[in-house]
């Protein structure tokens, strides 16, 4: 069985959220005010009780971040270089035998995500376990074997980013959720100030 202890959790704000800045510039999602709190505040709430351990995956405001009381860890790959690049700093980090990504825009994600993403990969006997709704992957919002980080390393090596490429060779645990609403991403300031 994998237990909670098993687990540890990183909350993606490594990116650069051009669509979430006025001026396509980009600005630092994670910090973006929402409800009173920074999203990655909101994440990482949701986050901490599901998992053995956290981590936040930034690749600037370092300082800000660590404010928030968890260890950040950066992308060893320049550039800015998306979710898998956080993921295979995440692994390289954590001691937990299995690690958890979710993305810090995403502050409706459902309690009890790491649960059912565990029983999904333990029942297929699968290394990798990806969230679906309505047919369609989060693939985002993954578990995934440490001991991956080789396979990962040598796909990101080749120039790769897509998260879905990666895993598709893995026989990943399809693990279904019919709220799609709660894995919504908040890309844009009018998406934010609707929900506000």
């Amino acid at each position: 069985m994998i237990a909670r202890t098993d687990i540890t959790g990183v909350v993606l704000a490594g990116g650069l959220g051009r669509r979430m800045s006025a001026d396509g510039q980009g600005t630092d999602k994670g910090l973006q005010p929402f409800r009173g709190q920074p999203l990655v505040v909101q994440a990482l709430a949701r986050l901490q009780p599901q998992v053995g351990a956290l981590l936040v995956n930034a690749n600037r405001n370092q300082d800000a971040y660590r404010a928030f009381g968890w260890p950040v860890i950066s992308d060893r790959l320049d550039g800015f270089a998306g979710p898998l690049a956080g993921l295979a700093s995440a692994m390289a980090s954590a001691t937990t035998d299995w690690v958890l990504t979710v993305p810090c825009d995403s502050p409706f994600f459902p309690d009890d995500l790491a649960a059912r993403l565990a029983q999904g990969a333990q029942q297929a006997g699968a290394p990798v376990a990806v969230v679906h709704t309505g047919g369609q992957p989060q693939p985002v919002f993954l578990l995934a074997r440490r001991t991956l980080l080789p396979d990962l390393e040598a796909f990101l090596a080749t120039g790769r980013r897509r998260i879905d490429a990666w895993y598709a060779s893995l026989s990943p645990a399809i693990v279904a959720f019919s709220d799609e609403e709660a894995f919504r991403n908040l890309n844009t300031l009018d998406e934010l100030r609707s929900l506000e």
